[in-house]
């Protein structure tokens, strides 16, 4: 019987960097609201980066994005 390896999976990637690298500076519209809840969980929490696979500028660019969505009124602050 053959075992699989556990935790040998592709790493994720930021789905917000291009070929060339992370672009600077780091912009995340808060309008785009399909992409924004792609990246939090059905309770409204932020998924981390190792799960999202965002790069750190990206993370803090969606960080911000989400709060003023969420300020907006395009988000919800809790879960539905």
């Amino acid at each position: 019987m053959v075992r699989k390896k556990l935790g040998r999976g592709r790493k994720n990637r930021c789905r917000f960097c291009t070929k060339d690298g992370c672009p600077r500076p780091a912009f995340v519209d808060y309008k785009d609201v399909q992409t924004l809840k792609k990246l939090c969980t059905t309770q409204g929490k932020l998924f981390s980066r190792k799960r999202s696979g965002t790069c750190a500028a990206f993370q803090r660019a969606v960080k911000d994005a989400i709060k003023r969505a969420r300020f907006m009124a395009l988000m919800p602050y809790v879960g539905e």
